[in-house]
């Protein structure tokens, strides 16, 4: 196992014992946000964005103020609602109608949260370093996606 796939293994676990008996989904979000903020290197801003009445409505982050509605399909956080595919940017500048929130951004992992197959948020995550996300961490950040996921179907079968 690399250093990368033993560091997000940990994180996922972390992620687990965060949420596992806590049934609100916006608290889980925010401490989700949270860790992932303070435990990976050259992050500028990580948080959610919520799908409601078809536009993306912020919801819990880390990071500097953020925009607060996108339209579904804008964007590469707009686009991984509307594909609802994971979106690993290396260089925004160079994406079709990216919106830049925060001009000093340059990369951007985008990572849609499901429940029976429809997109209810995504997570968003950006980077000042260009090319910042490989592979890895877009497994590792599906992963920790799917735990989510995996908490807000079982506590609503609960």
């Amino acid at each position: 196992m690399s250093n990368q796939a033993e560091f997000y293994h940990e994180l996922l676990g972390q992620t687990k014992a965060l949420i596992n008996d806590e049934s609100d989904i916006i608290a889980n979000m925010a401490n989700i946000s949270a860790l992932l903020f303070e435990r990976l290197a050259d992050v500028n801003w990580v948080g959610f964005y919520r799908l409601i009445d078809g536009e993306l409505v912020l919801g819990p982050f880390q990071g500097k103020v953020a925009c607060i509605r996108i339209p579904v399909g804008k964007g590469v956080c707009g686009t991984c609602s509307f594909t609802g595919e994971v979106q690993r940017i290396s260089d925004v500048h160079q994406f079709d109608g990216h919106i830049a929130c925060d001009a000093s951004s340059n990369a951007e992992l985008v990572v849609p949260v499901k429940i029976a197959g429809k997109v209810i948020a995504i997570l968003d995550i950006d980077s000042t370093v260009f090319d910042r996300f490989n592979l890895e961490d877009e497994q590792g950040i599906v992963s920790i996606v799917q735990a989510f996921e995996q908490n807000i179907t079982a506590m609503d079968n609960a």
